[in-house]
């Protein structure tokens, strides 16, 4: 097998893989409306105008202090297996075939352009590579969300743990 093969393959599996983690973008539904205003009540005329009720007076304020609770420990978050992820993406139902070679594709794009700009070539700078990572994470997550929701989350989930291993040059390689 050639250099360039060799090469194809490996930057074919980082992309699929990639493509897994992107899966798990959450995507935020718009907000509900607010709940309708009651009509305005018809006005009243009436003879006289009522007098406020007196107020009984106000007893001293006590002193309550606010005593914040401790804050929870943060659990620490679960390490980044590209692998499962690439293989319950590979599996899903969620993703149809032709959807999935598209996706392989934009994923290699993407691993392309990550790669010059860790070769040196600019650009791409790594600002400019975020957005089109952000957006292929976007579209992974809008077709997972409904069909397989947990594998949605957990790529969301591994968000920025997969946008560390692009953007380094060392863990990027390990990938490969």
């Amino acid at each position: 097998m050639d250099h360039r093969a060799t090469d194809r393959h490996q930057s074919l599996k980082l992309a699929f893989a990639i493509l897994l983690l992107a899966a798990g973008c959450k995507v935020v539904p718009p907000p509900a409306p607010p709940p309708p205003t009651p009509p305005p009540e018809p006005e009243r005329k009436e003879a006289a105008p009522r007098a406020p009720p007196k107020a009984a007076p106000a007893a001293p304020p006590k002193s309550t202090a606010v005593v914040p609770a401790p804050a929870a420990p943060r659990a620490a978050a679960p390490a980044l297996d590209l692998r499962s992820l690439e293989q319950r993406l590979k599996e899903t139902n969620a993703i149809g075939v032709l959807t999935k070679l598209s996706l392989k594709n934009q994923v290699d794009d993407l691993v392309a352009q990550f790669r010059a700009f860790h070769d040196g070539r600019q650009p791409p700078t790594l600002t400019e590579l975020r957005r089109p990572y952000e957006l292929l994470l976007m579209k992974v997550l809008s077709l997972l969300q409904d069909s397989d929701p947990a594998l949605a989350k957990e790529i969301n989930a591994s968000r920025e743990a997969i946008w560390s291993v692009l953007s380094d040059r060392n863990k990027l390689s390990q990938f490969l």
